[in-house]
């Protein structure tokens, strides 16, 4: 059958004809024919000398391990990688063996590109320059808050006792409350007390914070320090002051309609105080309130962001608003004792009530104050006087700005923005009078004590 038929041997290239001249071609032997089947397989007249053994075809696979690159069966061959050149059947894949060098490989810059750096390439093509460097700032970042434990181990011995006063002034007002049945001026009183303490022990704690730089440095955090903190705390106690008049009043008015017939909620003991309680607590009052106003200086600060006409010109003790307050309802009260119980009955309302509305209004009056000051404003008098005697000076042609405001209690601010004439010595002597013009009227002057001023002018110069 055909499929036992041994494979053909393909033909040969034909040769060339060669450059001899006495080779005749096939144009020359025309009139002799040429039987083109003579080579075929087909045909009966194929030599079968020329067939040639069954090939076997896997022989030719590369994936064998017969496979070679040789071109006869008779050649040599190629040792492999692995150095093993007795091994007749070596695979296609014949690479050389390469050590690595183990000193470190040096980077070389040569045929590589050096990219976009502006900063390392060439003066020609730097188009963005470095900014020059700049000076560290003078204020830190933060300062350390100190601890609990740290501000026990920085009070001096002065402090302490001060700390421990306070602490007696809040038991003064504890008992002034608890001796205040019968009275609503003595109830009166233990709230004046109790905002009398708090103060002392406010002052303390400002005096205690004060060992540590940052009360008093300026970071970028606190600009102001931790000043500001003893005006939020202020601010605190007005509006709890504020409160505890309030609470006063609507006591005077529950009293009030109990007496016009109205039946009580709940039922209230309204007998006499004895004389010898309402003497002790008097003079306890008007004893702690002076040493903690001449020891502690307390409500100092309040006293001087807040001036009343009325008591102004009185001795220092009396000019603060508080330690008038409370010196004078403790004076009244040791009055009360000597006159009849009629009598007593309703001057003891009044000075309740007196005392209440007194406290309204300075909780107003010191709301007020401080939360302007928490505003960064100034609200302070004599501000449009300033402002007319600046402009009232020949080398001032006008104010375009003026801004004033209180940081806390101990500094206050002024920026102006004017329009001036003059030379340069004029515009000098100028911005003296008008800094020291500021700190004299609204600062109280040199030595006075008041609120440190600082003030920065900006000069608009007018061609005449």
């Amino acid at each position: 059958m055909a499929s036992n038929l041994p494979l053909p041997i393909p033909p040969r290239t034909p040769t060339p004809l060669s450059d001899d001249s006495t080779v005749h071609t096939p144009h020359a032997n025309a009139g002799v024919s040429i039987d083109r089947d003579s080579l075929s397989p087909l045909k009966d007249t194929f030599p079968k000398s020329a067939i040639l053994e069954p090939v076997n075809l896997g022989r030719l696979s590369p994936t064998k391990a017969s496979f070679s690159f040789g071109t006869g069966p008779t050649e040599n061959v190629a040792p492999t990688q692995n150095g093993s050149g007795d091994s007749p059947t070596a695979g296609p894949f014949n690479f050389d063996t390469t050590v690595m060098a183990k000193r470190p490989v040096v980077k070389s810059n040569i045929g590589q590109r050096r990219g976009h750096k502006y900063k390392h390439s060439s003066i020609s093509h730097q188009i963005f320059l470095e900014p020059p460097p700049r000076a560290p700032l003078a204020l830190p970042n933060s300062l350390p808050m100190p601890t609990l434990k740290e501000c026990r181990s920085s009070m001096s011995k002065d402090q302490k006792t001060r700390f421990w006063w306070s602490v007696c002034h809040m038991f003064v007002a504890a008992y002034t409350l608890w001796m205040a049945h019968g009275s609503l001026a003595m109830t009166a009183l233990s709230h004046l007390i109790l905002f009398d303490s708090l103060g002392a022990l406010l002052c303390v704690a400002v005096d205690v914070l004060g060992n540590f730089e940052v009360w008093k440095r300026s970071s970028i955090r606190h600009p102001f320090g931790l000043e500001r903190a003893e005006v939020l705390a202020g601010f605190a106690m007005c509006v709890l002051l504020l409160f505890m008049g309030l609470d006063l009043i609507s006591h005077n008015l529950q009293h009030f309609l109990e007496k016009s017939g109205h039946e009580p909620h709940h039922t209230h003991a309204h007998d006499r105080v004895s004389l010898g309680s309402m003497d002790i607590t008097a003079v306890l009052a008007i004893s702690s309130t002076l040493v903690s106003a001449i020891g502690l200086k307390n409500h100092a600060r309040i006293g001087k962001a807040m001036r009343f006409g009325y008591i102004e010109s009185l001795p220092s003790v009396l000019s603060n608003p508080s330690h008038f307050l409370t010196l004078s309802c403790s004076t009244l009260l040791l009055l009360l004792p000597l006159v009849s119980i009629r009598i007593y009955d309703w001057l003891d309302k009044l000075l309740s009530g007196t005392i209440a509305l007194s406290m309204c209004f300075l909780g107003l009056r010191l709301v007020k104050t401080l939360g302007s000051m928490l505003l960064m404003s100034y609200s302070g008098q004599g501000v449009s006087d300033v402002i007319k005697d600046i402009e009232a000076d020949p080398a001032v042609f006008g104010v375009d700005d003026a801004r004033f405001w209180q940081v806390h209690y101990g500094l206050c601010m002024a920026n102006l923005k004017l329009r001036v004439s003059g030379t340069e010595d004029s515009l000098g002597r100028l911005r003296e009078k008008i800094s020291s013009l500021i700190r004299n009227r609204l600062g109280g002057g040199y030595g006075s004590g008041g609120q440190k001023w600082e003030v920065s002018l900006q000069f608009t110069i007018e061609r005449t």
